[in-house]
This record gives structure tokens, C-alpha cells and sequence, in this order.
């Protein structure tokens, strides 16, 4: 399993760069259309910047978790031990957890009320832009399940080595 979200993880990356490297065509066209007169001013071209900015940001926090490169907050006093720290680890997993099965919910609710919408400017269908919200839940209740099980054998690793 560990192989097939690594090969997710490589994907999700490629991906992310690949948006950012075509969201400079819009946005390059943007400028251009602004400061000269060669290029006719069009409104799709910030539309579909503003869809692959979505999409970048999506993927970049599936990435983020993965990674364990996420903000968090510090509540919790510093963990002393091996074992507080990952009871610490698998609370703040367990939370964000919870949030990525809001997201996994309610996202495919939005997708669904993305899929009787079109965009005004570029014609694209908003199913298109509303589909990452599940997604990125649904990949979180992945990576995050891949961290709580290695929060819990790291607990249980640490609690082997006590002395009976």
C-alpha cells in the first residue's frame, strides 16, 4: 500500500507543478492584454487562472499532509517522551481526519451542485473546479490513515522497549 500512495504522492506533485507551468500562459496573456495594445483584453483568461489557483492550492494541502509539512497549531504542551509524542501526533491526525471527512462529504454535495453550473466567461462546466474539495478529502482520509497507523506503531514500538 505504502508503494501505491507513494506513486499517488509523485503524481499529485507532477501535477501541482504541471498547473502552476499552465497557469502562466492565462496569466502571461493577462499581462500582455493589460500593457499593450496587441492583445485584446479577455476576461477567461483570470477565470481559468483563478480555477488552476484552486486546484494548486487543493493539491499542494494533500501534498502539505503527506509531507507533514501542513500549518498546525501548537495546544498541546511539548510532548517529553517518545510515546507523548505520538499520542500528540495521532490526536492532531485523528482531528484532521475529521475535517477531511467533511470535505470527502459535503465536497461531493458541492461538486454536485458544481455539475448543473457552467462558467459565464470560459463555458467550463464548475463539476471541474467543485470535484476538488472531495478529492482533497478523500486523499486526506488516505495519508491521514497512513499516518494514524504509523502514530500507533510508533506507541506501540515505544511502549515494547519498557522493561517489563
Amino acid at each position: 500500500m505504502k508503494r501505491v500512495l507513494d506513486a499517488y504522492h509523485r503524481l499529485l506533485k507532477f501535477v501541482m507543478t504541471a498547473l502552476l507551468a499552465f497557469m502562466l500562459a492565462p496569466v502571461s496573456f493577462q499581462i500582455a492584454s493589460r500593457f499593450t495594445g496587441l492583445v485584446p483584453r479577455y476576461i477567461w483568461t483570470e477565470e481559468l487562472a483563478r480555477f488552476c489557483f484552486v486546484w494548486i492550492i487543493m493539491i499542494g494541502a494533500i501534498v502539505a499532509v503527506r509531507d507533514d509539512t501542513h500549518f498546525d497549531v501548537d495546544l498541546m504542551p511539548q510532548p517529553k517522551t517518545k510515546r507523548e509524542e505520538g499520542v500528540s501526533k495521532l490526536i492532531v491526525h485523528i482531528a484532521m481526519f475529521l475535517m477531511a471527512l467533511v470535505f470527502a462529504w459535503y465536497g461531493f454535495e458541492f461538486a454536485r451542485f458544481g455539475a448543473k453550473q457552467t462558467s459565464e466567461m470560459s463555458g467550463i462546466g464548475m463539476v471541474f473546479i467543485y470535484v476538488s474539495f472531495p478529492i482533497a478529502g478523500l486523499s486526506w482520509l488516505l495519508f491521514l490513515g497512513e499516518k494514524c497507523l504509523q502514530d500507533i506503531r510508533a506507541i506501540r514500538s515505544v511502549e515494547a522497549e519498557k522493561p517489563a
